[in-house]
């Protein structure tokens, strides 16, 4: 499982090559005059269903395209770094279906923009780390909510009239959709230690009736004390010393 997690050359291509598509076709609307925009989701209308698959690489202005740039490149890296086997089916279920609800919800204007796609991932790669619970993830989730965390803002209803809030409300749908749909049983740590199994009982553990509700070891035998033994020179024996005496004569000096 942990090879899930490897680092590749597609890590680096996969968000370079979304961007640069983005830039191209912008580069396209500006050099020869040209206006994408009615490509875009046009809620409600049978031509505005063209826009689900082109509205993510059409932006009204270059403001609007840079601010899409860096957080999809960082969010599609993320995605090909942690959750390579999942990539295909997030991207496409994701443009598919919060393009769809967009175009169901959506106020009478074109929807443009890459902002579905990035609720999608965040929503997603958030979401998913907390249902694994896996310590990468988990720490992926909480990088996430750190860095794009005041996205929340941005689905409610006139936060601003440009704003396509629909489109993001779509993408955190779909992304939190997703992130409790796709099987994730791999990235589950497998089991090593008796407290790690899910019937684990701590009543049930030996070791864990040895605490009392406070959390203090009780019921514990103190321990005999024993003395060493006597060291002697060159070992332990068990001999005796026996010591003589030899007595003198007493002299009497003037």
């Amino acid at each position: 499982m942990e090879n899930q997690f490897k680092f590749t050359n597609s890590v680096l291509v996969l968000p370079l090559s979304g961007v640069l598509f983005m830039w191209v076709v912008y580069w396209f609307e500006w050099r020869f005059g040209f206006d994408f925009s009615p490509h875009g989701i046009y809620p409600r209308t049978f031509l505005g269903l063209q826009g689900i698959i082109f509205s993510p690489f059409i932006h009204a202005d270059f403001e609007h395209l840079c601010n899409n740039s860096l957080p999809i490149f960082i969010l599609l890296a993320a995605l090909e770094y942690f959750y390579n086997k999942q990539r295909n089916i997030v991207l496409i279920i994701g443009i598919l279906l919060s393009g769809l609800l967009t175009w169901i919800i959506g106020r009478s204007n074109y929807h443009i923009g890459a902002s579905s796609l990035i609720y999608v991932l965040v929503s997603f790669m958030f979401f998913k780390g907390v249902i694994t619970k896996h310590y990468r993830l988990l720490a992926l989730s909480l990088s996430i909510i750190s860095w794009y965390g005041g996205l929340i803002w941005y689905i409610f209803p006139n936060s601003d009239l440009h704003i396509s809030w629909e489109g993001h409300l779509a993408g955190m749908i779909t992304g939190l959709l997703l992130a409790f749909s796709l099987d994730m049983s791999d990235y589950k740590k497998t089991p090593i230690y008796d407290w790690e199994m899910p019937n684990y009982n701590p009543n049930d553990d030996p070791f864990m009736k040895q605490f009392d509700e406070n959390g203090y070891f009780f019921n514990l035998q103190k321990e005999e004390e024993t003395l060493p033994e006597p060291y002697y020179w060159g070992g332990y024996d068990n001999s005796k010393i026996i010591y003589h005496y030899k007595e003198t004569p007493n002299e009497t000096k003037d």
